[in-house]
């Protein structure tokens, strides 16, 4: 019984190898050092932006590859990512869908 629960740990457990995600190398760091991550190693740009509260800004970023990142900025300079993801499409303004 405890061979099979180590085993099972260590399955779940997350590898090394899996810290190639770009979400593993950073995931919150000042707003300056995040936006310079995004741009020149990511190759992304910020897309669109949102007030979600007086001391705190949503970001989405994309990349010419469909890739987003979505990044809160707090007041206190600090920039996290929330969520990232693939296949990104932005309707052109003005459209119906």
């Amino acid at each position: 019984m405890t061979a099979r629960l180590i085993l099972c740990l260590a399955l779940l457990s997350p590898l090394p190898s899996l810290a190639d995600s770009p979400i593993a190398e950073v995931v919150c760091a000042p707003k300056a050092e995040m936006d310079q991550r995004l741009a020149i190693h990511f190759g992304s740009s910020r897309a669109a932006t949102g007030l979600r509260d007086p001391e705190t800004v949503l970001e989405v970023w994309t990349s010419p590859q469909g890739r987003w990142t979505l990044v809160q900025s707090h007041a206190n300079g600090q920039s996290c990512i929330v969520a990232m993801g693939e296949n990104w499409d932005m309707p052109l303004s003005g459209q119906k869908s």
